[in-house]
């Protein structure tokens, strides 16, 4: 005996088209929503989640010194995403930020640290800023060659990357560039001559990350190679139809977006940290991805988003020490929040289809 097939509760379909008021409805009914279930996390810790997202606010934008801290934060942050986002807008997954940061500093720190009493500080500064970029650039480089030659998994490849520079950087703070006279491996600080200038009370890099952000919205929209760009991840076979040279396209665009991620290594070094450890890149090689993901790549729209997951980052710290919440938790909340936020981007794209809903618009076309 036959059973009549039922269809299921649900399904998804892609949508033609969302308009923007609608987008923008789901992304706030989101954030509302990871809010609420934010609280109750916040609630069962026994704190009062009104008071405790008051106090992650304030903490990042109540006074001078905090709203230095959270831009701080936010300028890695952004040049990471913007470096990346060259890389996802051909559909080249470059999982590889954390290396590119970390080879980057170590190449400014060469010259940063051993021939700081050579250079004056402005070439100095330069060769620290270039090198970096280099270094960066190349590190990107090689897994695009093997992409591009041998159809490597790029992903993989990028990811391994990264522990590589982990390790190599591991190997200086024990070996060659240990501080003199230090007890456990420590690499030396940059002397305070070379460190790079403050602006309005942050190093001058942020001024760096918002001309990258113009800049790099022209090329994307206005240029031939940001054309190329948008062709390769549409399909590699038509770029190649319509005469764009791929393996041009993955390694000169993998350059640009390890460069600027050497970029940050540099400005981390020079203007932060003033020295190298395994917590130069911090995990912002991997956060930059969540940035350029809940942009959709737009430089303007991952200036707006950095700042917010840099105002998540410095809040969190703050709720740590006002409410004696444990960094666990702390980092829990912003996950959440991050997750809600991302997810709702499917649904921009993606629709759910009830069944009752399906069969009463199949018995209206009747």
């Amino acid at each position: 005996m036959n059973k009549k097939y039922k269809e299921p509760l649900f399904h998804m379909v892609k949508r033609d088209t969302i308009s923007q008021k609608e987008a923008w409805r789901i992304r706030i009914i989101a954030f509302i929503l990871s809010l609420v279930v934010g609280g109750l996390m916040i609630l069962t810790l026994g704190h009062n989640p009104f008071k405790v997202y008051q106090a992650m606010v304030v903490g990042a934008w109540g006074s001078k010194t905090v709203i230095y801290e959270t831009i701080k934060i936010a300028t890695p942050l952004l040049i990471t995403a913007i470096g990346i986002s060259f890389a996802f807008k051909m559909r080249f997954w470059n999982i590889g930020g954390e290396g590119q940061i970390l080879v980057g500093a170590v190449a400014a720190g060469y010259f940063g640290l051993y021939t700081a009493h050579i250079f004056p500080k402005v070439p100095l500064v330069f060769l620290m800023l270039v090198s970096g970029m280099l270094a960066g650039g190349l590190y990107a480089v090689l897994p695009a060659i093997c992409k591009a030659k041998w159809g490597t998994n790029e992903t993989l490849f990028t990811l391994m990357l990264n522990y590589i520079a982990l390790a190599f950087v591991k190997y200086l703070m024990n070996g060659p560039w240990k501080a003199k006279g230090s007890s456990y491996p420590k690499i030396g600080m940059l002397a305070k001559g070379a460190r790079l200038h403050k602006v309005l009370g942050v190093h001058w890099g942020w001024i760096l990350a918002l001309v990258i952000v113009v800049i790099s919205y022209i090329y994307f929209s206005k240029t031939k190679h940001g054309y190329e760009i948008s062709v390769v991840g549409e399909s590699n076979d038509t770029a190649r139809y319509a005469g764009i040279s791929v393996k041009k396209v993955f390694i000169r665009t993998m350059f640009i977006s390890g460069a600027l991620c050497g970029l940050v290594g540099m400005l981390q070094f020079a203007g932060a940290d003033y020295t190298i450890t395994e917590g130069t890149a911090g995990g912002i090689g991997f956060t930059a991805i969540t940035v350029a993901w809940l942009a959709k790549m737009n430089p303007y729209a991952m200036l707006v988003v950095s700042v917010f997951i840099a105002m998540l980052e410095r809040g969190a710290n703050t709720i740590q020490t006002n409410f004696k919440i444990p960094a666990s938790a702390a980092d829990l909340l912003i996950g959440i929040i991050l997750f809600f936020m991302l997810g709702c981007e499917f649904f921009t794209t993606y629709r759910l289809i009830f069944r009752e809903k399906e069969e009463q618009h199949a018995s209206y076309i009747k």
